[in-house]
């Protein structure tokens, strides 16, 4: 009877723990991950039949000491197939298709993880039904590859310099890109979102994540070796005092032993692998879009894109002029003038209107007449955007924007968060909503990663999260701006848009180039400039140089005033990540080409078919035969294209080309 009862508690315990598999393919069946649900919960990723991602663990532990992916017990499981198009307002093309097949795992106590399956990539996510509130300890997040690939990270820089996590979970997410081995991958520094692993086949995946609310932000970690980057999480923050750049800053001293706090029931982030067979689908993926919620505000006909003359980059550095200029009336007055004549709907205010050192933005300097300056751009078309730094903005966040909103302030560019644990991305919630309420833009500078933000409250229309032009006003020769333009179009770019700040009119060939703060240049050519405007997505675009800069380089400041900011329709037309990069984007009945190239002097051909059987005429912005001596040099000739066209077109070392078509 014992070897019975012995034997019947052994089948029931194997019974427990025997492993279930599910397969769920792509819509095109080129993507096929396998779910296994054993003693561990884990996927993989086989594409065209290849493994792309071997058997990845995943799991939430929570306070209770309870496990979720560990000896899961399934109740339940559903599939569902989608295919609509949805309207994407403010983006990168008008509409995006959604066009998944899903497979939605239900556990016991109280938890699912749901996956779908695009023909672009594989995306999870927990949800919780549990309606109590607990804490989150961590989150299991595991990438295993099945063999030593290379991978093309961005690694984290620290503001502090004391070698600690901690440090690493306050930076300002820019940084270059480092190509390596996972094996190579420096094991102490953490790794922040977007990031390319490329297997042995050439198939790229992009790691990111999306629906980014109310948790906090993943970063990758090679610590573990095994061909594996696994997660890590910020904690959530116990004690904070504020400080940082002129006391605009919260920083962590104290950290909780939980990474989230969770009110009740909901889903978590999404977790995507984006698999490219060619490199140019990864510049063109709309996932961290479509996994994004839908917008939270009901009526967006007062968001207005558009294009900001910036004075910051510049120093305020006019020339010309009978007034001493800095951060005074005379010299907004400049800047609102130059947008107002050139069509330009917006000029910001960036850091220095407000009295320094009090993270009060009701304390405006006596140099400027705020209420002046409003009503003089209102009277000339013009909006004003006010730079904030985070405390400053957060501590009385919506006297704030009443006061603004009434005065006739667009919106704010809020800058210096420098985190993404929970508290700050619950920050970026609450300032979008709070801007939405009074019809307020927001630019969030400072920042991680779009992560969808941009779907849920399309109020933001750009986010920074990159090593943009700005840096180019202190970097040295080191640093090659020129080799990250063409590469994060298939890195950061797939996470949104970005507040890059293109448009130098001083451009420098390697060997001419240094850094300058008030009279600054950009690495490459002139055309390279003009290119940035097309290659890259910014619903609110900076044009970084002075007004008198642009008046003496009329011919291209034309074409960055007649660009768009939103499109219709985009497409990349040719690249490779790392060397270049050509696209094409319509709004309306005109299209706009540009390309970039790497330090490599390159030829390259157009196929023009995606114009059809319309004929189109146009002007082509191309780097001069003296470009590669000097950057500023290029021609500027009329273009006739149809849909046989195949144009070709040599780039200079750093160079760029730029084509308006209509």
């Amino acid at each position: 009877m014992k070897k019975i009862v012995l034997f019947l508690f052994c089948l029931v315990t194997f019974g427990a723990y025997a492993q279930k598999t599910f397969e769920l393919k792509s819509p095109d069946g080129r993507l096929v991950t396998t779910v296994k649900v054993g003693e561990r919960l884990t996927y993989d990723i086989r594409c065209n039949g290849k493994q792309v991602l071997a058997d990845s663990p995943l799991g939430m532990t929570l306070d209770d000491g309870m496990t979720w992916g560990e000896s899961p017990r399934l109740s339940g499981t559903s599939r569902k197939s989608v295919d609509e198009v949805i309207a994407s307002p403010l983006y990168r093309r008008a509409q995006v298709r959604d066009h998944y097949n899903g497979l939605t795992l239900k556990f016991k106590k109280g938890w699912n993880v749901e996956f779908r399956a695009y023909n672009d990539g594989i995306a999870y996510r927990f949800v919780s039904r549990v309606t109590k509130p607990f804490n989150i300890l961590d989150e299991e997040v595991s990438y295993c590859f099945p063999s030593d690939v290379k991978a093309t990270v961005p690694y984290v820089v620290p503001r502090a310099k004391d070698g600690t996590l901690e440090a690493q979970f306050y930076s300002a997410f820019e940084n270059t890109y480092v190509t390596d081995k996972l094996s190579k991958l420096d094991k102490k520094r953490l790794m922040f979102l977007p990031l390319v692993v490329e297997t042995e086949d050439g198939i790229k995946v992009c790691i990111t994540e999306s629906d980014l609310e109310s948790f906090p932000g993943l970063y990758l970690s090679a610590s573990e070796g095994g061909n594996k980057l696994t997660g890590v999480h910020a904690p959530y923050p116990k004690k904070s005092i504020q400080g940082g750049h002129n006391m605009l800053q919260m920083l962590v001293k104290e950290r909780e032993a939980f990474i989230a706090k969770v009110d009740g029931s909901r889903s978590f982030p999404w977790r995507m692998a984006i698999v490219a067979a060619e490199d140019k689908a990864l510049a063109e993926c709309d996932m961290t879009y479509l996994l994004a919620s839908p917008s939270r505000i009901d009526d967006i006909s007062w968001v207005k894109p558009g294009k900001v003359a910036w004075e910051w980059w510049s120093d305020w550095n006019l020339d010309g002029v009978d007034f001493v200029t800095g951060v005074n009336n005379d010299t907004y007055k400049a800047y609102i003038d130059f947008a107002a004549q050139n069509g330009l709907e917006y000029v910001i205010l960036d850091e220095g209107w407000a009295v320094n050192l009090k993270a009060d933005l009701m304390q405006v300097v006596k140099d400027i007449d705020l209420k002046e300056l409003v009503d003089y751009a209102s009277a000339k078309g013009v909006g004003i955007i006010l730079w904030a730094g985070y405390y400053a903005f957060e501590r009385d966040m919506e006297n704030i924007c009443r006061h603004y909103a009434e005065m006739g302030v667009k919106g704010f560019k809020v800058d210096f968060m420098d985190r993404d644990d929970q508290e700050m991305v619950d920050f970026n919630y609450r300032a979008a909503a709070m801007c939405a309420k009074y019809k307020l833009l927001l630019d969030l500078h400072g920042m991680y990663k779009p992560s969808g933000l941009n779907r849920t409250y399309p109020n933001i229309l750009n986010f920074e999260g990159v090593h943009g032009l700005e840096n180019m006003k202190w970097s040295t020769a080191e640093v090659d701006q020129v080799e990250y333009d063409v590469t994060l179009p298939y890195i950061r770019q797939v996470a949104g848009p970005m507040d890059y700040t293109q448009g130098a009119m001083r451009n420098a060939v390697k060997e001419s180039f240094y850094p300058c703060n008030s009279e600054p240049m950009s690495q490459g050519t002139r055309c390279r400039q003009l290119a940035l405007y097309v290659v890259l997505e910014s619903p609110l675009n900076m044009l970084c140089d002075t007004p008198q800069n642009y008046a003496r380089e009329a011919e291209c400041a034309q074409f960055i005033m007649d660009i768009p900011t939103v499109w219709d329709e985009t497409r990349v037309l040719d690249g490779r990540m790392g060397d270049y990069i050509v696209t094409a984007r319509r709004k309306g009945d005109v299209w706009y080409i540009g390309g970039l190239t790497d330090w490599q002097a390159r030829d390259i051909e157009i196929d023009c078919s995606f114009l059809g059987n319309k004929n189109y005429e146009g002007v082509l912005y191309k780097d001069g035969v003296n470009a590669h001596r000097t950057g500023k040099d290029y021609r500027c000739v009329p273009v006739e294209l149809n849909g046989n066209t195949r144009l070709k077109i040599h780039l200079a070392p750093g160079g760029g080309f730029a084509i308006r078509v209509k």
